[in-house]
């Protein structure tokens, strides 16, 4: 096996017999195929085994090593300073031992206070699963109805790691063009029309561009759903309420495929891998049933802490606080760079969008006057040059100087092109 040389399709051996070739665990061989699986190298394609996959490996992107003094903006986190603390909510927790097997996987409160935070926008709320965080529900809504190269919708520009995933699950991503109030229903319509079984919408605080679907925009991509009933529609609703922008939403109970994602990470904190997943009840019913033979359940103890800071009058006031300050640290820069003539894209989230003439240039350019940004290539498949850049932690006055160095940054060219 070790000279053997495989290529592109090759059906790799069942964990048990590699391992009995190679004198190892399974568990090992299982450790490797899923570390490959990761990497986009193999896919798993059920009864027909696990194939080396026809797509190149996916990149694995550590932090970058900044120069001492720079401003990082790059990371897209939340500020720690706003969000909840833990050790009040730590100190009053009673929790008890869970077992293998439990039916209480999910905690009744937990998916009841979901619930109501569904309805109150709107979604129907019949089944609720507890998963371990947005893109993990994501990828799980996915696999519920999709097989390896099954094409699917994605918002151009868009979340790079949800890219990425597609890639890991052997899917086809299929642009979608989106404007200030999400995705177009006429690009949505041309994805549909070009094979897409599937579409991935970030209803608000689109990562990178910030955009925020409005009421006007969801009735018309629910339209266009409603033509093409065979679609699964996944909503990531990542933010959730830091987002500055209320939840509208596409779905409705009456589609045969849907289900909507909602993450704690950016207004309880990163470190609380928790999301809930409504949806029809045969797609959460299939969620539900792969998360019960695989890990199981959410941790027991995470979803006490979200329970309790959700019940936690403090935490609402600490979360509306946030979502102010995150709105007037985005629009300070979106104000900041028109001043100088550069439109930027921002109207909801952690980020803003600036589309610029050189990505390079303007990276470049900044890091040289002590700012870290993002280029916008990894976001992008068919949109122009831009640069992201989270403002979660730019207070108004440092977005005044920023604003600045950008322009002088990309001079003489100064802004980009549309990115539409």
């Amino acid at each position: 096996m070790a000279d053997q040389v495989v290529v592109p399709g090759d059906r790799l051996p069942t964990v048990r017999d590699l391992a009995t070739r190679l004198g190892v665990s399974p568990n090992t061989v299982a450790a490797a195929y899923r570390t490959l699986g990761g990497r986009g190298i193999v896919t798993g394609r059920g009864r027909a085994g696990t194939r080396i996959s026809a797509g190149p490996p996916l990149p694995v992107r550590a932090a970058p090593v900044l120069p001492p003094g720079v401003r990082d903006l790059t990371d897209g986190n939340p500020d720690p300073a706003l969000l909840p603390p833990l050790a009040p909510v730590l100190h009053r927790l009673t929790p008890e031992p869970v077992t293998y097997g439990d039916a209480r996987a999910d905690r009744a409160d937990l998916l009841e206070l979901a619930r109501a935070a569904f309805r109150a926008d709107g979604i129907a709320a019949d089944r609720v699963v507890v998963v371990p965080g947005a893109l993990d529900g994501v990828e799980r809504v996915l696999l519920a109805h999709l097989r390896p190269g099954d094409r699917v919708a994605v918002e151009d520009p868009g979340y790079a790691r949800s890219f990425d995933l597609l890639a890991a699950l052997g899917l086809v991503a299929v642009p979608m063009a989106i404007d200030d109030a999400g995705p177009r229903p006429d690009a949505l319509a041309t994805a549909v029309a070009d094979g897409a079984q599937a579409v991935v919408i970030t209803p608000r605080a689109q990562n990178p561009t910030g955009a925020a679907v409005t009421a006007a925009r969801a009735r018309a991509l629910r339209q266009v759903l409603d033509r093409h009933p065979h679609v699964l529609a996944v909503e990531d609703d990542h933010a959730g309420p830091i987002a500055g922008a209320r939840a509208h939403t596409v779905t409705h109970a009456r589609l045969p495929r849907w289900a909507v994602v909602r993450s704690v990470a950016k207004s309880l904190g990163p470190d609380l891998r928790l999301a809930t997943v409504t949806g029809d009840r045969t797609t959460v019913d299939r969620v539900e049933g792969r998360l019960r033979l695989g890990t199981g359940w959410v941790s027991h103890l995470l979803q006490q802490v979200v329970v309790a800071l959700w019940e936690d009058p403090a935490t609402d006031a600490r979360v509306e606080t946030a979502e102010a300050t995150y709105a007037t640290r985005r629009r300070a820069l979106v104000d900041a760079l028109a001043d100088v003539g550069l439109p930027a894209h921002g109207v909801s989230g952690l980020n803003v969008w600036v589309p610029v003439p050189e990505e390079d240039t303007a990276i470049a350019g900044l890091l040289a006057r002590g700012w870290a940004v993002t280029g916008g290539e990894r976001f992008r498949l068919r949109t122009g040059p831009a640069v992201r850049i989270t403002t979660a932690r730019l207070v108004p006055a440092d977005a005044r100087r920023l604003a600045g160095d950008l322009a002088a940054a990309v001079a003489p060219g100064r802004g980009g092109g549309a990115w539409v």
